[in-house]
């Protein structure tokens, strides 16, 4: 087992150039990841530290037992209207709880290969509930961003909206100057010093304007959270209970879905950057294992982080040391200068988050797909809002539903039964079936589309509906059926067996899976192997040997080449009788 974690495919051609290259990305990220940390952390209801705990214990766990190269994983924002409702609603150490339980659900969702049922959810539920979480993340800054006092923090958007304007007019101009100096700084840096990360930059200078002009007129870190210790938690258990465990699985398997979703996301990012590809499973293995350690280090529950992740390929990483080096870089940072850290300004972490929600807000493809005006709109509208106004648990829920309810309608539109003769260049054709041109004894039918729940009662219907009469033939023509579903069976199974009392159904093309589905079922043995044909043509022919010739008589519909001879066969059986 421990030969498959550190297998040398992660390591391939490794060299102490390579080392290098992790060593100077490792560092890099690490560097980024501070403030991050402490403003994810903040921004959840927590103090910074224990984002800090989070970016090192999860940074290194992550990379030493996930399943992609070049991940970085450690708090994001998209966690942080989740985790800000779990404290606000069970506290921070059921918080803990709620996240060693999210760890065990990722790990055993890896353990059985469910890695590969996210890439099921619909990208309009993705995009939907990440704008929104965006949404809420920024929102939730402004308070921040111009240093209004007694704001009080809501589980609720509209209720955190209506505390920001009943305490507009305390807005502190220190607070304002001071981000503004970040945000623009953040925002030009990249231009000129493009190599060193710009929100650190922002958030070094915008501390030292604030630190030497008005160090006591504005909240910082240390005024409102204490100091931050410089050094690493004691290793604690959470006192865990069947009742705790009870009142928090719900949130559990939140923490779990979304850390999933955006793990892997994340890691199909990396895959795209790097050309590799990650083993999913792995990921959400090594996920569990790192939100099953966090909280015992008072950690918040983290998940691969998509903006780090990326910056870690951009400069140069080489192989999962580089994550682990970016988590010892934080550790170093902790020891050495925590107490620094205490000077920040609330309002230099603000723009930070601000421009996190930005460039999560996925706003192109947002616009994009509403101006589509298609189910997948409507779908996205409706979890964006829901995400924003409720929460991301009904919002997922019942995206997922619509989403569900969308594609099932679009399948059984897909779904066509359609009646159809040959045409004189020998292919089927429903366009010269008429009231006049209809063979009586035999019904042909096209049905084109998966055979399943939502579509199985209107192929049904299109048959009975268009067949007044009981024809000695029934043939199907099922090469275009990809699937079929047990409902599907049922229906099908139905017409057999209205139409067996009077005659036969033939069944032409049948593919595999709906075959395996008839003979697990045993329908197949009732149609009876002798009515299955690949070919259509071979099956009008069988069909054609089982007319009644008598009913030929006097039929002036010609529906098949041979119609013409039976009806010269006749004429000369009547003109041999009449002669004689």
């Amino acid at each position: 087992m421990i030969q498959k974690w550190f297998s040398n495919s992660r390591y391939s051609n490794y060299s102490l150039h390579s080392l290098q290259k992790d060593i100077i990305s490792g560092l890099v990220v690490g560097i980024i990841a501070i403030p991050l940390g402490m403003a994810f952390a903040i921004a959840s209801g927590v103090k910074p530290e224990y984002g800090i705990y989070t970016t090192i214990i999860a940074g290194i766990l992550i990379s030493l037992f996930g399943g992609s190269k070049f991940q970085i994983g450690g708090p994001t924002g998209a966690f942080i209207p989740i985790l800000f409702g779990i404290i606000m609603t069970y506290g921070y150490e059921n918080l803990l709880i709620a996240g060693f339980m999210a760890g065990i659900i990722l790990f055993l969702m890896g353990i059985f290969k469910l890695g590969v049922l996210i890439k099921f959810i619909p990208r309009s539920v993705t995009i939907g509930f990440t704008s929104g979480i965006a949404v809420i993340i920024f929102v939730g800054q402004i308070a921040n961003f111009l240093g209004l006092t007694d704001v009080k923090n809501h589980e609720y958007f509209l209720q955190n909206l209506r505390e920001i304007f009943h305490h507009i007019d305390t807005i502190n101009l220190y607070s304002l100057l001071t981000a503004g100096i970040c945000l623009l700084t953040i925002l030009i840096m990249p231009k000129w010093l493009p190599n060193i990360p710009s929100p650190l930059i922002g958030l070094v200078f915008s501390t030292l304007v604030a630190t030497f002009l008005y160090p006591n007129d504005i909240a910082t870190i240390g005024s409102t959270f204490g100091t931050i210790p410089s050094s690493l938690p004691h290793f604690d258990v959470p006192a865990i209970t069947l009742d705790r465990i009870q009142l928090l699985i719900g949130p559990a398997f939140v923490i779990a879905f979304l850390g999933a979703i955006e793990s892997l996301l994340s890691a199909v990012v990396a895959d795209g950057m790097t050309n590799s590809k990650h083993n999913s499973n792995r990921e959400l293995m090594g996920q569990g294992i790192a939100n099953m350690i966090t909280p015992m280090f008072g950690g918040i529950p983290a998940t691969g982080a998509i903006a780090r992740t990326a910056t870690n390929i951009k400069n140069g990483a080489t192989s999962p040391l580089s994550g682990i080096i970016h988590g010892f870089v934080v550790l170093l940072v902790l020891l050495l200068f925590a107490p620094y850290a205490s000077k920040i300004p609330l309002a230099s972490m603000a723009p930070i988050l601000m421009i996190v929600a930005w460039n999560m807000s996925e706003r192109r493809v947002f616009f994009q797909l509403l101006k589509t005006r298609t189910g997948d709109s409507l779908v996205l509208a409706i979890t964006f809002l829901l995400t924003v106004f409720l929460n991301l648990t009904w919002a997922v829920g019942i995206g997922l539903i619509l989403a569900i309810i969308i594609f099932t309608k679009r399948m059984s539109d897909i779904m066509v039964t359609a009646k159809v003769l040959p045409n004189p260049e020998h292919k089927v054709d429903a366009q010269i079936v008429t009231e006049s041109h209809d063979c009586p004894q035999i019904s042909i039918y096209n049905v084109e589309g998966p055979l399943f729940f939502g579509a199985a009662q209107t192929f049904q219907q299109s048959i009975m509906n268009t067949i007044n009469y009981k024809p000695n033939v029934l043939l199907l023509r099922m090469g275009k059926v990809p699937f079929m579903d047990m409902t599907g069976e049922s229906y099908l199974s139905s017409i057999i067996h209205d139409f067996s009392k009077n005659g036969v159904v033939l069944i032409s093309g049948l593919n595999t899976q709906p075959k395996n589905v008839l003979m697990k079922s045993g329908l197949y043995d009732l149609i009876g192997e002798t009515h299955f044909f690949e070919h259509t043509g071979d099956a009008i022919n069988y069909a054609l040997s089982h007319v009644n010739k008598e009913k030929c008589i006097g039929c002036k519909h010609f529906a098949f080449q041979e119609c013409s001879t039976f009806s010269r066969a006749h004429e000369r059986v009547k003109e041999n009788l009449f002669t004689t």
